[in-house]
């Protein structure tokens, strides 16, 4: 059996925004230009070493019926929520927030002398988990199954499988059975490895300049991959970074408010009745 390298679909600039109490970020995923990559609702890239950029944060707020994915390339972030977690994660770190039925978080860059970098994705939930116990699972990239494939590129696996199914990231047993692999690319060297077809697929290039097929992408950059059986990079001179994600799409109705993502606009409204009679955090979320 043949197999096909997935095409470049689309190239894509961040757009800069300002979130949170007044961070300041590039949106690749979740803008008018691309609303969504099903299942992925959004993608934020946040770095800058001025503290005005980013050290207002993200105070107390809201999410139900997605799953957060934050990875910390540089600084850090302390975080906390309405369950009693408290704790900071550093360069190397990922947090992967299922909200579930609801939960309040906060999110707050700390001043450093480097600054902050990183990025954050939401991943939607199917209908049957919007509802399930709000959950965390914590991660440390030096704790990730890592390896240097035969091309040359270091790569580190959050989620599902790289290197011909040789490495398995430690995030399993989701709906949408997620692809997150983060590569590096030293000068000259090159990326070639399976992903799922029919799976959603893009590549967030931040860091130096990465070729896929004939398109020489510059950070910071979205990678929208067209359908194939594998993705293929290599970097010139100054080498490369990206993290390669992929998903299983969900083909399900998307009802969106701010924080909230549901399936229609009747449990949007359900959601902010809930938040203002005081119900959002509930006693007893359904467990899948």
């Amino acid at each position: 059996m043949d197999l096909r390298t997935r095409p470049v679909a689309r190239v894509i600039t961040p757009q800069p925004v300002v979130e949170g109490a007044g961070v300041r970020l590039r949106r690749s995923i979740g803008t008018h230009g691309l609303d969504h990559l099903d299942p992925f609702l959004l993608l934020d890239h946040f770095e800058s070493v001025r503290p005005a950029d980013y050290e207002a944060g993200f105070p107390y707020h809201p999410h139900r019926g997605i799953e957060t994915v934050t990875v910390v390339r540089k600084g850090e972030i302390r975080h906390g929520d309405s369950l009693g977690h408290r704790g900071t994660i550093g360069a190397g770190d990922i947090q992967w927030m299922t909200s579930g039925s609801g939960i309040m978080h906060e999110e707050m860059p700390q001043v450093r002398p480097e600054g902050i970098g990183g990025l954050q994705l939401w991943l939607n939930l199917p209908a049957r988990d919007k509802m399930t116990r709000p959950k965390y699972r914590d991660l440390q990239m030096d704790g990730l199954p890592t390896t240097t494939m035969d091309g040359g590129a270091q790569v580190s696996v959050i989620a599902g499988a790289a290197a011909d199914g040789r490495l398995v990231g430690p995030v399993e047993g989701l709906a949408v059975a997620p692809t997150f692999v983060d590569v590096v690319l030293p000068a000259g060297t090159a990326f070639r490895d399976a992903v799922p077809r029919g799976h959603t697929a893009f590549a967030y290039v931040d860091e130096g300049e990465v070729r896929f097929g004939a398109d020489v992408v510059r950070a910071p950059a979205l990678v929208v991959f067209g359908d194939g059986d594998l993705v293929e990079a290599s970097a010139g001179e100054g080498g490369g970074r990206f993290l390669l994600a992929a998903a299983k799409p969900l083909h399900e109705p998307i009802a969106r408010y701010g924080p909230f993502v549901m399936n229609t606009r009747a449990e949007i409204e359900q959601t902010l009745a809930d938040l203002r009679a005081g119900r959002f955090i509930r006693d007893e979320p359904n467990d899948a």
